[in-house]
């Protein structure tokens, strides 16, 4: 089986290298091609404003594009152009992909009272860049087998900000601290292999989460005891620094990932202290 993943980058690097894993040819879609490890094949497109050459054989595409910049014209260019772009070279191939996935975001529900989010919640925010990955899931949605995986903020190996923000002293936290959902790289990855494989019809969105949304104090708190560091307490009428850029778009929102576990997924860090826990022993890989 040809697995196609567009956007190769971090996550779609764990990706082809679990799917290589159980045996299927994989092509990764990037501009730096030469960076991608074996087994998968490189192919240097910038997807942007470029076709990929996909197989007449690819069974799979894993769309996982990533914006260089928080800023609207580089989400467009990402989400919505490298989509369309990597969806015409699949029909110019001639290519029946069984499965097509869309890596997207939770930063489409517009929430922000601590509420419980799902797949029937309104994908509804009127930020400039929710907006553009709402349309680039409507642009994949009417496609066979097409699957649009939301998910919240990864974090693993190489992508260790608040921990060092933490260990630094720059992290502090205070009353009112909003929820944040986190998703760790390796279970994001397994989680788009399993969608990918499964027999049974997926759903046509899935949110993925891990078991544990919690309150940035709390996520603080936690990697400051395991750290040995002595946190800054604000008081009610400062707002905490050290904020990641996924923690201030975020709103504040617990998003479930019960759709997801109802297929037989099973997470590998099902919290972010497992998670963090397996960052801290340096256990993991960061690819390019």
């Amino acid at each position: 089986m040809t697995v196609l993943i567009s956007g190769c980058g971090d996550l779609g690097t764990e990706v082809g290298l679990r799917f290589a894993a159980l045996g299927h040819r994989v092509i990764g879609v990037r501009r730096s091609a030469d960076l991608l490890p074996a087994p998968i094949e490189g192919q240097a497109v910038d997807l942007r404003v470029a076709r990929p050459v996909v197989p007449a054989d690819t069974d799979i595409v894993v769309v996982a594009i990533a914006a260089s910049a928080p800023t609207p014209e580089e989400y467009r260019a990402a989400y919505v152009d490298g989509l369309a772009n990597t969806l015409v070279g699949v029909d110019e191939s001639g290519a029946t992909p069984r499965r097509i996935i869309l890596v997207s975001s939770t930063a489409v529900y517009d929430v922000h009272d601590g509420s419980w989010v799902d797949e029937r919640s309104p994908a509804d925010s009127a930020a400039p860049n929710a907006r553009i990955l709402a349309e680039a899931e409507q642009l994949v949605a009417a496609r066979p087998g097409a699957v649009v995986l939301r998910l919240a903020g990864i974090y693993g190996p190489g992508r260790d900000r608040l921990i060092g923000q933490v260990r630094s002293g720059a992290a502090t936290v205070g009353p009112g601290s909003p929820h944040t959902n986190r998703i760790h790289r390796d279970d994001a990855a397994a989680a788009i292999v399993h969608l990918a494989l499964i027999d049974a019809q997926p759903a046509p969105v899935y949110i993925g989460v891990d078991s544990s949304p919690s309150r940035r104090s709390d996520v603080v708190r936690f990697l400051a005891g395991e750290l040995g560091v002595e946190l800054d307490e604000q008081p009610a009428d400062v707002a905490p620094t050290g904020q990641t850029s996924e923690d201030r778009r975020g709103g504040d929102k617990r998003c479930s990932n019960a759709l997801l576990l109802s297929t037989g997924f099973a997470f590998t860090y099902p919290d972010f202290r497992a998670g963090y826990r397996s960052m801290l022993a340096g256990v993991g890989t960061r690819h390019p």
